[in-house]
């Protein structure tokens, strides 16, 4: 899937006016996403993106060696929402759109192993709803 194509689920799922505010939704799920699933699997995850969407998981500044952060979902959407100077509303709202997205853009296999990084809570967040 290319850059453009990711973009734009994002941006029909979430109901953002434009690419650019999809593109703004992703990068702050990402990065968060990033601090939180180990380092290693991040990298997996950015080598499977389209280029520049892998960029956020890359620039986690997690080395390989470190686990991600344990936070809930609850951390998750807090998060989001600072990077994304947003509330918490549209943080999950950022999250829903961009994490439902990404089976679509990689493995399934990737899928399983970020998931099974993360409490159950999560879960929904990478289930379509259309």
């Amino acid at each position: 899937m290319r850059d453009d194509e990711f973009l734009a689920q994002v941006r029909d799922r979430g109901g953002y006016a434009d690419q650019d505010e999809a593109r703004e939704a992703t990068e702050a799920v990402l990065a968060v996403l990033a601090q939180r699933i180990e380092a290693d699997e991040a990298q997996d995850l950015a080598d499977q993106m389209p280029t520049p969407l892998d960029l956020p998981l890359r620039g986690s500044g997690a080395d390989a060696d470190t686990s991600g952060e344990a936070f809930g979902l609850d951390e998750f959407y807090r998060r989001i929402a600072d990077r994304a100077q947003t509330h918490g509303d549209t943080a999950k709202q950022h999250a829903a759109a961009v994490l439902s997205t990404l089976p679509e853009a990689v493995s399934a296999g990737q899928i399983r192993h970020i998931r099974t990084q993360l409490p159950d809570e999560f879960g929904p967040l990478f289930d379509h709803r259309a």
